[in-house]
């Protein structure tokens, strides 16, 4: 008996133990199996992706060697145009305005008749003037006759001495009198010829400030008591006034002094809308100091303006070539960088890796930066692809440089 309660208790734990760890057994097969077909499916997909992840790892980008040029260098300068003469015109006598010659903005010749003052009064003072002379004369006439009619008698014992001194007296106050009349009379003349007023020179006009009927005032030494009338400028030759910096005017004035000739102050010149220097010039004009504020100096050349087409007031810009020449270098303007002040461009280096170069640049010509100095002719610089930096390791394709046109260049 004690035998079969044994064994019906060992069975009966036997059961238990079965019932507490079967479903942790069932679990951790099931995790198992997930464990591998998830090895299965995905060792396959990693074996293939990663040669592709370290293949895009690598940036191509386009490098080639800079382009070598034997170049004038030039400046090139921003310059604004004035007329070379410009007269405000003004009354310089009183009156009603009777007539305007021009129309506003018309272009004139030297001696045009542009205003009219009402010329009557003036006519007048100048017709009293002309008779005050003509009686003025006849008076000295007379006097001078009475003189010479006491001296002959003087001659014959027949007159007196004190005849004649006072004929010679009336003789001087007569002439005293016509010297007076006749200077009323240019007086007059002077008025009489203000009343119209001419070009003083071939130009444009500007609009009339004054129109007919009005009362003007004048006055011979001008001043605000007078009237303006309108303005005149010159348009043919024009001015075109620029500024040169300290550098750039030593760098002219040693250049034009080496090589003396018509040549030296020749200079080219493009509108602010035009891309090609069509318009030629000459320097006639350096000022005697540098301005100390700006650390500049004014220049002038005279432009010839046949056509009228140049206005005062207008922008252009200046070119200066200069006569010597050298070696430079030419990159794209976009494979040069600001490192604060400096400029650089990266050079790709035989094994890929990308190097930075600090580099003099100068201005554009043929649509490419001049580099002075800081980069080799074998050097390869990086000319596009994606954005890159010193230090890393690329895949160099050839690319091609091409140098464009240099009349626009700077």
């Amino acid at each position: 008996m004690d035998s079969t309660v044994k064994n019906s208790t060992a069975e009966s734990g036997s059961e238990k133990g079965s019932a507490k760890h079967g479903p942790k057994l069932y679990g951790g097969i099931a995790a198992l199996v997930v464990v591998v077909v998830a090895a299965v499916v995905v060792a396959p997909k990693l074996s293939h992706e990663a040669p592709v992840s370290a293949a895009a790892s690598t940036t191509v980008v386009s490098v080639a060697q800079p382009l070598q040029r034997d170049l004038h260098e030039r400046l090139q300068l921003l310059g604004q145009f004035s007329p070379v003469d410009q007269v405000e015109l003004r009354a310089q006598v009183g009156g009603t305005l009777t007539h305007i010659g021009f129309k506003d903005g018309d272009v004139v010749r030297k001696g045009a008749l542009l205003f009219t003052i009402d010329p009557a009064p003036y006519q007048i003072k100048f017709d009293e003037g002309t008779a005050q002379t003509a009686t003025a004369r006849a008076r000295l006439e007379l006097a001078k006759n009475e003189l010479a009619r006491a001296q002959t008698l003087q001659k014959t014992d027949a007159g007196t001495i004190e005849n004649v001194e006072q004929r010679s007296a009336e003789q001087r106050s007569a002439q005293a009198a016509l010297d007076e009349a006749e200077a009323q009379v240019r007086d007059a003349k002077f008025d009489l010829d203000r009343t119209h007023v001419y070009a003083p020179f071939s130009g444009r006009m500007g609009t009339h400030l004054v129109s007919v009927g009005n009362l003007v005032s004048g006055n011979r030494g001008g001043g605000s008591s007078t009237t303006l009338l309108a303005t005149i400028v010159s348009i043919d030759p024009i001015y075109l006034n620029f500024d040169m910096s300290e550098s750039d005017y030593l760098n002219f004035q040693r250049d034009r002094a080496s090589h003396k000739s018509a040549l030296a102050n020749k200079v080219d010149i493009a509108l602010s809308d035009e891309n090609q220097f069509l318009r030629q010039g000459t320097l006639n004009f350096l000022d005697n100091s540098l301005d100390r504020a700006s650390g500049t100096i004014h220049a002038r050349a005279t432009v010839p303006n046949s056509d009228l087409f140049l206005t005062p007031g207008e922008f252009g810009r200046v070119r200066v070539d200069f006569q010597s020449s050298h070696q430079v270098l030419l990159v794209p303007d976009t494979a040069v960088s600001a490192d604060q002040t400096d400029r650089v461009v990266l050079v790709a280096g035989a094994d890929g890796v990308l190097n930075e170069k600090k580099v003099q640049t100068g201005g554009l010509r043929y649509g490419l930066r001049v580099i002075y100095s800081g980069l080799a002719p074998s050097d390869r610089v990086v000319i596009g692809g994606p954005p890159v930096a010193p230090g890393m390791k690329v895949s160099a394709e050839a690319g091609t440089l091409i140098a464009g046109s240099d009349e626009g260049s700077n």
